[in-house]
């Protein structure tokens, strides 16, 4: 077993777990959740079964990973965020089957801040940042950063986390050598 968990941590049989991955106190992995190499999951995180987590992700404290969220490599979700994974939920009509459940994907290096809320069926492009206390209602575009409820765009960052600040042309190179391009008021690509 290359994993670690807390002796307080339930990891259910049938959940996979890569190499250098630990699981702190009350937290909870049902079978079928399928996390990478090198994460991170704070107190009393859950991943529900049929979870996919990439390698290097850091889930921080009171989490729920529900079944429907796919977290790429490198993804960061602040303490006691939220993700949802049923449009229009009913206690007197369930709705709690696999078939009821959209999808929501958060991309490489995606950043989301304590207390935000992800809307299920949105998808959190690769290295997009999401502001503590965001609600999430649509997709956000690679490198873009939100806030406010609901959230929306009020910048852009680079993969590194500097402010990109396209005011003097189309391409901005970050303190780690990356340059930016912005394509248009909705879309930057890392070129280099």
């Amino acid at each position: 077993m290359g994993w670690w968990k807390h002796e307080s941590a339930y990891v259910d049989e049938g959940a996979t777990l890569g190499e250098g991955t630990r699981v702190w106190h009350f937290s909870h992995v049902m079978p079928g959740a399928v996390i990478g190499e090198r994460c991170s999951l704070g107190q009393n995180v859950y991943v529900a079964g049929n979870v996919t987590i990439g390698n290097g992700v850091k889930i921080q404290n009171n989490v729920s990973v529900y079944e429907g969220v796919v977290l790429e490599d490198y993804v960061f979700c602040g303490p006691s965020m939220v993700f949802t994974n049923v449009r229009t939920p009913r206690s007197e009509f369930p709705r709690n089957t696999s078939a009821d459940y959209a999808v929501t994907r958060v991309g490489r290096g995606a950043s989301i801040g304590a207390n935000a809320t992800v809307v299920c069926g949105v998808t959190l492009h690769e290295g997009a940042f999401v502001a503590a206390g965001a609600v999430v209602t649509r997709d956000v575009p690679a490198y873009a950063v939100v806030a406010g409820v609901p959230a929306r765009q009020v910048g852009w960052m680079s993969a590194s986390g500097d402010p990109l600040d396209f005011s003097g042309g189309d391409t901005v190179t970050d303190s780690t050598g990356h340059t930016y391009q912005k394509i248009s008021d909705a879309e930057v690509r890392r070129i280099a």
